[in-house]
């Protein structure tokens, strides 16, 4: 239906598991309730096509851009969520649900929820790192002057494994990767929107680098590019490996990435290369 890329179905061997995620790049428009039924179109195809783990952009149910945010914000667990979950239960995935405005005690924030195969919310992040950019020529943008950051780092376990998140401007803080890493994430998941300057200089090299610094799979879920609105998204979701390769990588139009998860991939290249034994923890730490 969305001309995606399947790259393999899940494979399960004794303990060491295989499994595909699913990448849903959607065209966002202005217009909250067809942004739903849109996702929820994505998801059911991913989950047709064998995926087990399905992940939305950020902003998935509102154009990325302040004037947005107060107009399509929902209190906590609103439809939307409800709707996430729902869609969750009935095709049987967890969901990496994007990232949505959601409003509590006056404050706006940047949250990405997480759900199970039955639809039961695991945890929610709120994007720790705003997006407050003045780039000479390029981008400008400022996500402070109307969202409030988070504090709440999020790992959670699943059947497929330890999962981490973050949101998009959060990849540029190695710190925050690390940290996940060191509460056990094999995966971290990033719902993520860069811009026509940003992207071509520095999504693939993050996400890669993310990855190899923790030697985790790394998978970053933008919006497809739609150049109507005032926030222009690079697009190119893509998924890499604990070694920095690439399983996938899409361009700018709207589509669903399918890459194969190797757990087993992840023992081999912290055995072959032990980045984090490692460490001078003698010398230096992360706190938290």
């Amino acid at each position: 239906v969305f001309g995606g890329i399947l790259i393999t179905k899940m494979i399960t061997e004794g303990r060491e598991k295989m499994f595909t995620m699913a990448l849903c790049q959607m065209r966002v428009v202005d217009d909250k309730k067809r942004n739903l039924a849109h996702a929820e179109t994505m998801i059911g195809e991913a989950a047709q096509q064998g995926a087990q783990l399905v992940m939305l952009p950020e902003m998935f149910n509102c154009p990325y851009d302040n004037a947005y945010f107060p107009l399509y914000a929902e209190e906590v667990e609103g439809n939307s969520v409800r709707t996430l979950a729902e869609c969750a239960r009935r095709n049987g995935v967890y969901l990496v649900g994007g990232s949505l405005p959601e409003i509590e005690a006056d404050k706006l924030y940047n949250t990405c929820y997480v759900f199970d195969s039955q639809g039961k919310i695991l945890g929610k992040y709120r994007k720790m790192h705003l997006f407050d950019v003045y780039i000479t020529g390029g981008a400008v943008f400022q996500e402070s002057a109307v969202l409030t950051a988070g504090n709440k780092p999020l790992v959670v376990q699943t059947e497929l494994g330890k999962i981490g998140v973050g949101i998009c401007f959060d990849i540029r803080f190695p710190e925050l990767a690390r940290l996940l890493t060191l509460e056990g994430a094999e995966m971290i998941c990033l719902p993520g929107a860069f811009n026509m300057t940003t992207g071509p200089a520095h999504w693939q090299l993050s996400v890669r680098m993310r990855a190899v610094d923790n030697q985790v799979y790394f998978a970053a879920a933008s919006p497809a590019r739609d150049t109507d609105f005032s926030y222009v998204a690079y697009g190119h979701s893509m998924i890499s490996d604990p070694w920095g390769t690439i399983v996938g990588e899409l361009g700018a139009e709207e589509t669903i990435l399918y890459g194969a998860i190797d757990l087993a991939r992840i023992r081999q290249v912290r055995q072959e290369l032990p980045l984090l034994a490692a460490r001078r923890k003698d010398i230096y730490r992360l706190e938290y």
